[in-house]
């Protein structure tokens, strides 16, 4: 090819493209399909900013007046915590006669309450959710972030088990079941209402940052504002109420990045966990993770829920460095062993648990190094 000269191929002597070639063309289609689906749902559904997300939440009315909101609390003992029982300790551990009570059908996984012989209430959640919450809880909880009393329970046998409309099949005639989470129900506690992402008191703060770094480290991808809750409780001498933010369900982690096909890979599933990426992108002030990512194509089919997972994005993304090494500094007073018993409280084995905490110690030190 002469040099000013663009070289024209010959027609004879073409040949049929490769197979990279084809896939390459087909994948560029499938895109522009997607592409063209997108557009119309998005002036069905636009998505707002998040500065002016609508509904205020309801607890705004609910709540004691005068009760201050509390996100986080500083934890001077990290480094002592035992993440092996979690913020409950070993004192509230699950270990008596369950009798059923009624069945909940919120969320996705199969969920009922039981009441154990001393009179506390528990709820037992069944499926792939069980595990990873349980560990979830434990991290959250390790770095001063308020999170509910979880245990998990390899077996378990419920006295008067009652049919179930979802999970059937996992429990035995005899009520008895394997692999569960239960979630305690504290004196004193009352659940005020849900709290938005996009619209709360700690809004631009460093504490509701780092805990938006905290749902990208577990690959936490699951976070529709229904589970975030708000808790009214009594602390202190005198009683005094205040409210309590938390991300209440934590089940959606160490997996893939986004809701997947399938819940053995999106839930508690280290090979998933471990290939997916963390940071995607860094400027001189702000840094992007990768949770949640934009929701498989087969989601294309629910235009709602799309659309809604998708709004959801913006969580992982334009986080102030400075905020992201914050709770990376915090998380790197947790020892080896320390992340190792919150894998161990979760029922996996000596060599699942050794996986997950090499990754883990090696996003904390990414966090860390920010």
């Amino acid at each position: 090819m002469i040099s000013g000269i663009q070289e024209v191929e010959n027609p004879g002597s073409r040949t049929r493209p490769s197979q990279a070639e084809r896939l390459r063309s087909n994948r560029g289609r499938r895109y522009a399909t997607f592409a063209a689906l997108a557009a119309i749902i998005f002036l069905i559904f636009p998505i707002p900013s998040v500065a002016k997300d609508g509904n205020r939440p309801r607890h705004e009315k609910e709540a004691t007046e005068g009760a201050p909101p509390v996100l986080w609390s500083n934890p001077t003992d990290i480094a002592s915590r035992d993440l092996f029982y979690g913020p409950g300790g070993k004192e509230h551990e699950a270990d008596t006669t369950f009798t059923f009570l009624k069945e909940d059908l919120n969320g996705t996984n199969p969920k009922f309450d039981v009441r154990d012989e001393n009179g506390v209430k528990w709820r037992v959640k069944l499926g792939a959710e069980a595990r990873p919450e349980t560990v979830a809880s434990r991290l959250v909880w390790a770095v001063g972030y308020f999170t509910n009393e979880d245990y998990f329970l390899p077996d378990l046998r419920v006295e008067n088990m009652q049919p179930l409309k979802r999970g059937q099949n996992l429990i035995g005639p005899d009520g008895s079941m394997h692999n569960v989470r239960l979630k305690r129900y504290l004196k004193g506690e009352k659940k005020i209402g849900d709290w938005q992402w996009g619209h709360n008191p700690f809004t631009g703060t460093r504490e509701l940052n780092g805990l938006r770094v905290m749902m990208a480290l577990i690959n936490n991808w699951d976070l529709k504002d229904v589970n975030n809750s708000v808790y009214e409780e009594r602390t202190g001498e005198n009683g005094g109420p205040e409210l309590r933010y938390m991300v209440s369900d934590l089940g959606g982690s160490f997996g893939t990045t986004g809701l997947s096909f399938s819940s053995d890979r999106s839930k508690g599933n280290f090979p998933a966990y471990s290939r997916s990426k963390f940071i995607i992108r860094l400027t001189s002030r702000y840094v992007d993770f990768n949770v949640p990512t934009r929701p498989n194509l087969f989601r294309l089919v629910n235009p709602k829920e799309f659309v809604g997972r998708m709004r959801l994005r913006w969580v992982g993304k334009h986080i102030p460095r400075t905020d992201a090494k914050w709770i990376g500094q915090l998380l790197s007073q947790l020892s080896p062993d320390q992340i190792r018993q919150a894998f161990r409280a979760a029922g996996y084995s000596p060599d699942q648990v050794e996986q997950f905490t090499e990754v883990l110690k090696k996003r904390i030190g990414e966090l860390t190094k920010l």
